[in-house]
């Protein structure tokens, strides 16, 4: 197992690099918009849907919501931010619901609010990574910080919670994680933040702020990945795909970024960073 991690995280990583640093936005759209898709036939399974014809179906609906998203990003008198910003709300419930999990699966688990809830999930993500793209010439780099960002804490979180992990986080949904593990992970994270802040150059009143959103966007991305585990353990299954060898699916790899990503777009807008607003 632990080879073919690293073996499709060599693979995949270099990838992804390149493909946010050198596609153009347009063509980075649509290559994000492919792995959503998957992301989207893997939340079918979190609603235990069987049917192929649905599961297709829903998927239909999801990529209308991208098609969609795509002409208001276009449209300069649309406010495609509305998105993120509804996507906020949803993970304010997220964090009630883990932290109440199993007594808040009735709240949650009917069809018709895990079909609401994936489009919330999965279109404003989307949206978020391409809008924060196109911000301008910092624009790559900005979704590389991003995800970097993620990354760092990760493995702050994931060393630290092995050395000194006591105090479980949410037992109930996973078990693994721990106070101390996303301690370690907002301590690396904040030293990363800062470092990051000089190097896209801020200006020195504005890098305090910078650092507090990438803080904030590292604790949304834990409850991102909290509450992924939340619906795995309700439909009973270890994985959300089998796409990625030793990862699982895709939705095993994104599940930080869906709540991340919306977070530290809506921030960065508000904050008026560098003075580009976004798209």
């Amino acid at each position: 197992m632990l080879k073919q991690r690293l073996l499709t995280a060599a693979i995949l990583v270099p990838l992804v690099v390149w493909g946010i640093l050198r596609l153009p936005t347009e063509y980075l759209a649509l290559v994000l918009a492919l792995f959503i898709l998957q992301g989207a036939w893997e939340w079918t399974a979190f609603m235990k849907m069987t049917s192929a014809a649905k599961r297709g179906l829903y998927i239909v609906v999801v990529a209308a919501g991208l098609a969609g998203s795509w002409f208001m990003l276009r449209d300069e008198t649309s406010n495609w931010m509305a998105l993120p910003v509804l996507s906020l709300f949803w993970w304010l419930l997220a964090i009630a619901f883990v932290l109440q999990f199993p007594k808040s699966v009735s709240r949650w688990s009917s069809s018709v609010a895990q079909v609401v809830i994936g489009l919330i999930v999965l279109i404003p993500t989307w949206l978020a990574v391409v809008a924060l793209h196109e911000s301008g010439e910092q624009g790559p780099m900005l979704v590389m910080y991003l995800l970097s960002l993620i990354w760092v804490a990760d493995s702050g979180a994931y060393f630290s919670g092995r050395a000194w992990g006591k105090r479980k986080l949410a037992p109930a949904v996973s078990p693994g994680k721990s106070w101390e593990g996303v301690g370690g992970g907002a301590v690396l994270s904040l030293a990363y933040a800062v470092g990051a802040a000089q190097v896209l150059e801020l200006p020195g009143n504005q890098w305090p702020l910078f650092v507090v959103l990438s803080l904030v966007t590292v604790l949304f991305s834990v409850l991102g990945d909290l509450t992924e585990s939340m619906f795995k353990r309700h439909a009973g299954i270890k994985d959300s795909g089998t796409l990625l060898p030793g990862h699982g699916g895709v939705l095993d790899r994104i599940d930080s970024v869906t709540a991340a990503a919306p977070v530290f777009v809506v921030g960065y807008w508000l904050g008026g960073f560098s003075g580009t607003p976004l798209v």
